[in-house]
This record gives C-alpha cells, sequence and structure tokens, in this order.
C-alpha cells in the first residue's frame, strides 16, 4: 500500500481498515513498519478531527472515585468535613487550591484537568 497522510474522512478510514489487516504484523518487517507509520498516521488525524474534552473537574472527581472504588464519605479529611465533600460533589461549591492538591496526590488525577472553570448548580 501507499502510504499517504490522511486528508479526508475516506483517507482515514482507508488507513484504519488497512491497519486492521496488518495490526499484528511483526516488528522490523514491510508491513510492521506500515502499521508504525499508519497508526501515527490516524492518531494524527484523530487529533485533528476527534478532540475529546476532558470533563470538568466534578465529573473527573467521580470517575476516578468510581475506578478506585471510593464513596463520598472517603473524601472526608482530604477535602474537608463531610458536608464540604458534599457541597463539592455536587457543584455547590468549588474546589480550592489546596482541596486540588490533595485531589491529585490522592486521587492521581492532574492539577490541570482540576483547575477547569465549571458551572456551580444555583439551586
Amino acid at each position: 500500500m501507499e502510504l499517504r497522510p490522511n486528508k479526508s474522512e475516506i483517507d482515514y478510514r482507508n488507513a484504519l481498515g488497512r491497519l486492521e489487516v496488518i495490526f499484528d504484523a511483526e516488528i522490523d518487517t514491510k508491513e510492521g513498519d506500515e502499521a508504525y507509520v499508519l497508526s501515527l498516521s490516524i492518531e494524527n488525524y484523530e487529533n485533528e478531527h476527534y478532540l475529546i474534552e476532558a470533563p470538568d473537574p466534578i465529573e473527573a472527581i467521580k470517575i476516578r472515585m468510581e475506578a478506585f472504588n471510593m464513596r463520598q464519605k472517603d473524601l472526608v479529611g482530604i477535602i474537608g468535613g463531610k458536608s464540604r465533600v458534599s457541597e463539592i460533589l455536587n457543584i455547590k461549591k468549588r474546589l480550592t487550591v489546596e482541596m486540588i492538591r490533595e485531589l491529585e496526590k490522592t486521587l492521581q488525577l492532574s492539577a490541570s484537568v482540576l483547575v477547569h472553570n465549571y458551572q456551580l448548580n444555583e439551586k
């Protein structure tokens, strides 16, 4: 197959199809090299055309809590008392810098995710 950059959705789909065929190619073979280059080209196209935005900070916390099998009560002492944790997770109050630091350590979340602005629930 002639390698070309993915300039259109058709090129992208064709690259995906070809990669599927040669995905298990041995490294350091012609097909292995082709698979490597195709994967880079596909990744580049996806980064340009299929941007995935990071979840808002509270959603990121909830996702990580689920991954770690944590409950709301497990954040007590990490970001404050029981009522403060409830206010944060129900988006009634904003995260503070100190909370972000503790969540970064405890949940292994990047501070860059936690500092994004988000809309508070007014009710």
